[in-house]
This record gives structure tokens, C-alpha cells and sequence, in this order.
């Protein structure tokens, strides 16, 4: 490929580090369950957990944090939540059963995203608090309250389209949230139905990684706040969503180097770094880039509890410029948080094994089949690229060389770093595992595994689907005990399963 070896090798900290290096561990779950198979970490998350509350300690302020269930629909994960002092943000019915289930209580439940008739009365009756984005929508609240004679609900409500003054300042537009200019009719219909719906506050949700337009959001939020309060409503706390980032790579230097290769690659200076040319959003139109680049920051310095220290850390220009922090805490404001990516960083890794290794006939990168589809590695689709790690069936030998049942064919000894394709199970020409030429320490065997790291977050089952009657992922929890790796079937496990009940 010229030049430095473009390698995204992914960041993998201790824990999550240790399983990857565990290739006996690794290929007895997949002989026994099958490929692809997601394995998953619970207690990363609660050191994940304690990060965020140091940072709440560092400002002296209290508030929930809330994992953001549809990031992963883990039993495991969400009862080892429940073991701790956090709580859950539910999107749908089967999600808020799904953490009552799980032991979660009601007072740690907040319910948010589109929600039908069904999961408004469940949320009502079991007294979770709402976070309502339309008028509409608490209308229709209030009326499910009184009709059915519920306990009075908490609500949050979710503002959006928030503006800086002065200078002409926008957060982006967002289908979830009701425009700050709409406030008076909203706080109106609240005071309409004080009998039915307790305000506790209000709350945001943006997607996006910037700091200025989710600072801008908060800001917002303080200022309703206190037109609440001018109406003798009290409400006590701010939810600012999530976002909050993770940083999937080990190096900086290889993400610089692969965006600036990447388009150069589109220009035509270099041959392309991805399957067919793909581009991830750059076009070359005549000699000119176009277009913008659709890939996720895998390379953040800043991100979970380190991003939201930075924003609590920020100005709040329309208020004095004092830290937003600084202002939450003198009005005794609860600050609430939901946290999924950022929350899962390091809590589970994605198995794949390889079925076939083939030579390209222009000598270029090598074609690997795996015993996955594109949906159950979604890392593609969230626009993170990373390197994964290869996990030999047959490790080498102490001086280097391979065993004999690992044969290679075609160019390389098999010790040498290749550039490959990966591709997967479908009769589809779409079904690549990654559009990303990826590199990998030595060639594969068949029989090999390859995990994809940090996949907990958003990657395992938001897009996996059963098509031609391939298998999803099946999902195990792992976790060390006495320096050795045990591990049980994920819906099997719970914070006080007994030694004698895992493998």
C-alpha cells in the first residue's frame, strides 16, 4: 500500500484486553455456540459507571445516570446495572418490561423516545418518570393518568431548537423535543394538568459530538428552568441526553494518517483504501473533493466522562459566563445523563470465524469469508473503523513459526502483516463485513477467529436481522474470577451467580 502501514488498531484496555488474548476461552465458546457470537463484559460497566460519578464529584453535583437501554439489548448488562446505583433510559414497551424484569425500580426508570398508547400506561402505572417531546403528547398523558385513575406521573419535558444570543447560534434541528420558543403554551399545559402530571424538569436530546451546541442546549435548559420557577412550578433537575463519545482507537496517529490517506485515495494520488473505491462520503468530481466525511471520530482524547467533564466545565455566555456546573449547583439542580456508547466502552467484544481465505487475482488485498453478515459486525454502519484482532486457532510457536495445521496458500508465509477484504455469509454481493481494506498482523487460517473489539455500544444488535436464515449472534456474559475467565449464557446471568453455575 506504500508508505506507513495503515493500521486502526483498536484501543483495549485491561479487562477487555485480557479476553481478547484468551484464545482457548474464545474458541471454546464458539465451538460450542456458533459464529458470530457476542461476548460481553458486565462489570466494565460498572467501572465505567464509577468514572461518571467521579466527575459529578468533581463538580459537587448529584443527578442519575442512566444507561441508554437501546444501545444493547443485554439481560447481563442491564441486571448487573441494577446491582449498581444507576438507572435506565427505556425507548419502548418491551424495553421498560425489560428492565422491570431485570430488577430495575420504577424510581430509576425514565422513559423517553415515540411511545404508543401501551407504554405511556405501563410507564404511568408503575409511577416511571416521562420525558414528554409535544404537547400532544402530555395531553395524551394526562388523559391516560385520570382515565384510569394512575398515580400522578413525573415528567421531564424535551426542549429543542435552542438559540445563542447575539450572534445568530443553532443547535441542530431534531424530530425529538419541542422548539424553546414553544415553551409558554407547553409549561401552560402543564399548570392545566398539575392534578395529573408532576414537572421535575426538563431535558434535551442532540445528535452530535459538539461541545458548543450541547453546552448552548444546557444553557437553554437553565433558562426554562427558571421561567418555570417564575410560575410557581418547582422543578428540580436537567436531563442532558447522551453523546458523551468513545474512543475506539489505541493510536491518534494512525486515525491522522488514515483520514489523510483516505483522501488522497479518493483523488486518484493513491490506490483506494476501501472495497470498490468507497469513498465514506468523499467524492473526487473532476479534480476536486466533494462531499463530507461520514465516519465516526474513532480517535477522541476527550470522551465519556472526560466529555462531560469538559461541558460542565463550559461557559454559559448568557448567564454570566459563569461554568455551567457552577450554576447547576447554586440552584440545587439534579444533573441526568444517558449515557449508551460511552457508558458500554470496554464491556464486549464481537466473534467471527474465518471459513476461507483467498488470493486476489490482481495481487491485491486477500478476500476473507467469516461466519457472519454484515449486521451482526455493525461497526460499519456507525461509521467506526477499526482493525480486528486475529485470535489463532493454532498459536505460533515460541520461535515464530506455525504449526503444521496452519497451511497457507498463494503469497505470504503466513507471518507476515496482510491487507485484507472481509466479507460474510450472505448470497450477497452488498454483505461486506467492512467496506475498509483492513490490516492484520499475519495471514488467517481457515478455523481462526476474528474479534472485533468494543462492540457492546450500538454494534451488536441495533441492525441484526436473521436473513436467509442465518443465525444472530447469540450473546454470553464473561467475567474473571481467582485470575480465570468464567462465563455463563447472557440471559443465565446475574450479579450473584454462583461459581457452580458458570463454565
Amino acid at each position: 500500500m506504500g508508505g506507513q502501514p495503515l493500521y486502526l488498531e483498536p484501543r483495549l484496555e485491561s479487562r477487555l484486553g485480557s479476553l481478547v488474548h484468551s484464545p482457548e476461552l474464545l474458541h471454546t465458546l464458539t465451538d460450542a455456540l456458533g459464529s458470530p457470537l457476542n461476548v460481553l463484559v458486565p462489570d466494565q460497566l460498572a467501572d465505567n459507571l464509577a468514572r461518571f460519578r467521579s466527575v459529578y464529584g468533581t463538580h459537587h453535583l448529584s443527578g442519575q445516570v442512566f444507561l441508554a437501554h437501546k444501545a444493547n439489548r443485554s439481560s447481563a448488562l442491564l441486571r448487573r446495572l441494577a446491582a449498581t446505583d444507576a438507572g435506565v433510559d427505556v425507548a419502548s414497551l418491551g424495553e421498560l418490561q425489560h428492565a422491570l424484569g431485570a430488577g430495575l425500580t420504577p424510581d430509576r426508570i425514565t422513559a423517553t423516545g415515540p411511545k404508543n398508547p401501551e407504554f405511556l400506561w405501563l410507564a404511568a402505572r408503575t409511577s416511571v418518570t416521562v420525558s414528554v417531546d409535544t404537547r400532544d403528547e402530555l395531553e395524551q398523558l394526562a388523559t391516560l393518568v385520570r382515565g384510569h385513575a394512575l398515580p400522578r406521573t413525573r415528567v421531564l419535558l424535551r426542549l429543542s431548537g435552542f438559540e445563542a444570543s447575539g450572534v445568530r447560534v443553532l443547535t441542530r434541528r431534531s424530530r425529538f423535543g419541542t422548539a424553546v420558543r414553544e415553551t409558554a403554551p407547553l409549561l401552560e399545559a402543564v399548570e392545566r394538568h398539575a392534578d395529573a402530571l408532576d414537572l421535575v424538569g426538563v431535558a434535551y436530546h442532540l445528535d452530535t459530538t459538539s461541545l458548543s451546541e450541547k453546552a448552548l442546549a444546557l444553557e437553554g435548559c437553565l433558562r426554562v428552568l427558571e421561567e418555570c420557577r417564575s410560575r410557581g412550578l418547582r422543578p428540580r433537575a436537567v436531563d442532558i441526553g447522551g453523546g458523551f463519545g468513545v474512543n475506539y482507537l489505541a493510536d491518534g496517529g494512525q486515525w491522522e494518517r488514515y483520514t489523510s490517506a483516505l483522501t488522497e485515495a479518493v483523488m486518484g494520488i493513491r490506490p483506494p483504501l476501501a472495497y470498490g473505491g468507497h469513498g465514506y462520503g468523499l467524492r473526487n468530481e473532476a479534480g476536486t473533493l466533494r462531499g463530507a466525511l461520514g465516519l465516526y471520530p474513532a480517535h477522541r482524547p476527550v470522551a465519556a466522562a472526560g466529555y462531560l467533564d469538559e461541558l460542565l466545565s463550559q461557559p454559559a455566555a448568557s448567564l454570566g459566563g459563569r461554568p455551567l456546573a457552577a450554576l447547576l449547583l447554586e440552584h440545587l439542580y439534579d444533573l441526568h445523563v444517558e449515557p449508551g456508547r460511552a457508558l458500554l466502552d470496554q464491556c464486549g467484544l464481537t466473534l467471527t470465524k474465518v471459513l476461507e481465505v483467498r488470493d486476489d487475482e490482481a495481487g491485491g488485498p486477500l478476500h476473507i469469508r467469516l461466519a457472519a453478515k454484515a449486521d451482526d459486525v455493525a461497526l460499519e454502519d456507525h461509521g467506526v473503523l477499526m482493525d480486528p484482532v486475529v485470535v489463532p486457532r493454532h498459536p505460533m510457536k515460541a520461535d515464530g513459526t506455525d504449526f503444521p495445521s496452519r497451511t497457507t496458500t498463494g503469497s505470504g508465509t503466513g507471518t507476515e502483516p496482510v491487507a485484507a477484504y472481509l466479507f460474510g455469509n450472505l448470497c450477497l454481493e452488498a454483505d461486506l463485513i467492512t467496506r475498509r481494506t483492513v490490516l492484520l498482523p499475519h495471514r488467517p487460517a481457515p478455523g481462526d477467529l476474528l474479534a472485533f473489539a468494543n462492540t457492546a455500544g450500538y454494534c451488536m444488535d441495533f441492525h441484526t436481522t436473521r436473513a436467509q436464515h442465518q443465525p444472530a449472534a447469540r450473546k454470553v456474559a464473561a467475567w474473571q474470577e481467582g485470575g480465570r475467565w468464567r462465563w455463563c449464557l447472557d440471559d443465565q446471568y446475574w450479579p450473584t451467580t454462583p461459581v457452580g453455575g458458570a463454565q
